[in-house]
């Protein structure tokens, strides 16, 4: 019986690596402002999309948003899908999933 427990939290770090929720497929095109700090959701279940409103607590774990101070103004296209290598600027992975 103990291996049947050894497998079962075996399987328990799973919820760790869960995969964000896609926002939407595309980027979000923002006006980022120099000297400003950011955060940018990365589970995906803000409703303040791109940026970070709270709702990844008690609900995804290790999905924390990408804080960033912005260095110049600048139009900028942030990362919809969540799965950017470059986050928080979009890299073109949502043209894949």
């Amino acid at each position: 019986m103990s291996s049947t427990s050894a497998s079962t939290s075996a399987s328990t770090p799973a919820p760790a690596a869960e995969e964000p929720v896609i926002a939407q497929k595309g980027p979000y095109k923002v006006e980022l402002l120099a000297g400003y700090r950011y955060a940018w959701c990365a589970c995906g279940l803000s409703k303040w999309q791109p940026f970070c409103d709270g709702s990844h607590t008690g609900s995804k774990a290790g999905l924390k948003p990408k804080v960033f101070t912005q260095e110049k103004d600048q139009t900028a296209f942030l990362c919809g899908c969540k799965r950017s290598m470059k986050f928080p600027f979009c890299d073109g992975t949502h043209k894949k999933l």
